[in-house]
């Protein structure tokens, strides 16, 4: 088994967001046994019969080595435990000089001895989801019983193998006031990384409720004012990165500005290569076109690249450098990649345009 010296995960600390993204998506399966109520990829219980092949799925972690060293990788799914040669798919990426991370379900599956396994394999980071800060709430988001104390469990497996921990919780009108009791757990739980995101109405979320955008914004404040003893970053919700600047005013760290397709791409399970999981805008199959050509060189690509083609209010923002807004988003809302992001309250001075709205609260 591969037996890397670091478990630190991520790429280099400067990336040339146009040559390679920070990190690569790939959805190992659409497989999974919950049922959770904001699921981007709609999960059913079984496998899709056109899912990568291991073969298929090794020569994309073939090509996505061509990104350079250290490329980031993070398996996810559906529950990528739903797939047979997930462990062998580790090792492989990991032997041939990927950081491979991933996000399981927090099912029966998810055990210790899995997650030791994973470990051992070559796996640098696991992120798990915590959804409620009690059982109750976080089952019921989920979909189901016991997912709780199971999540708990891989938490503290990976603590004992050595494993650095993520945790992901999903902001919407049902978990927003669970936040701080949740930031607790987090800090408990010993993790290294709290991914803190932001909902975009895609797949089974378009049935939950977005916070207001005044309300993101002072959940955004919270995240930057409070001295955590972890790292916070926020997933959907890159105008996080402009309310830092505004309330430190110290400069754009190397992950600003990062937003799908630009430093961000996700391949599906049955090869499409997408901006962001909650982007559904298709450049190309792996199966036809290496990952790399298709974010280097696709337009969809490129033209999420260029900030001065933002519309509205973000084609007009100061910040459109360091933010960008949410893509996924403003395609959710509007159908246009380019457009306004419609959970971001900032309006730009002088700005008279349009302006586009999540529901307010």
């Amino acid at each position: 088994m591969s037996t890397p010296a670091s478990k630190s995960a991520g790429p280099p600390p400067r990336v040339d967001t146009a040559e390679r993204p920070f990190v690569l998506i790939w959805e190992l399966t659409q497989a999974c046994d919950l049922a959770c109520e904001h699921c981007r990829a709609d999960a059913q219980p079984d496998r899709h019969p056109d899912e990568l092949s291991t073969t298929e799925a090794k020569r994309l972690l073939d090509q996505t080595r061509e990104f350079g060293e250290n490329q980031l990788v993070v398996f996810s799914g559906g529950d990528p435990l739903k797939r047979n040669d997930v462990v062998d798919l580790v090792e492989y990426g990991t032997d041939v000089g990927l950081s491979v991370t991933m996000t399981p379900s927090g099912t029966a599956s998810l055990t210790p001895d899995a997650v030791r396994e994973l470990a051992d394999a070559g796996l640098r980071r696991m992120a798990v989801s915590i959804d409620g800060a009690t059982a109750d709430n976080h089952d019921d988001f989920r979909g189901e019983p016991g997912s709780f104390d199971e999540t708990l469990r891989a938490a503290c497996a990976a603590r004992d193998a050595g494993l650095p921990l993520q945790i992901n919780t999903t902001v919407c009108r049902q978990t927003v006031s669970d936040l701080p009791k949740i930031a607790d757990l987090v800090a408990d739980l010993g993790a290294v990384l709290w991914s803190v995101f932001f909902l975009v109405p895609v797949g089974r979320g378009a049935a939950l409720t977005p916070i207001s955008p005044d309300r993101a914004e002072r959940v955004m404040e919270w995240l930057v004012d409070t001295d955590w003893p972890f790292s916070v970053k926020t997933t959907e919700a890159p105008h996080y990165r402009r309310v830092a600047v505004q309330q430190t005013e110290r400069p754009p760290d190397r992950q600003m500005g990062i937003t799908a397709g630009d430093g961000f791409a996700f391949v599906s399970h049955v090869g499409e290569v997408y901006p962001s999981g909650f982007l559904p805008l298709s450049a190309g199959n792996v199966r036809d076109r290496s990952v790399v050509d298709v974010y280097r060189d696709s337009e969809l690509f490129e033209s999420l690249r260029e900030k001065d083609s933002l519309r509205g209010k973000c084609g007009a923002c100061p910040f459109r450098n360091v933010c960008g807004g949410s893509r996924s988003r403003a395609y959710a809302y509007t159908g246009d990649p380019l457009e306004s992001d419609p959970l971001c309250s900032f309006v730009p001075e002088g700005y008279d345009g349009p302006l586009l709205w999540t529901d307010v609260e």
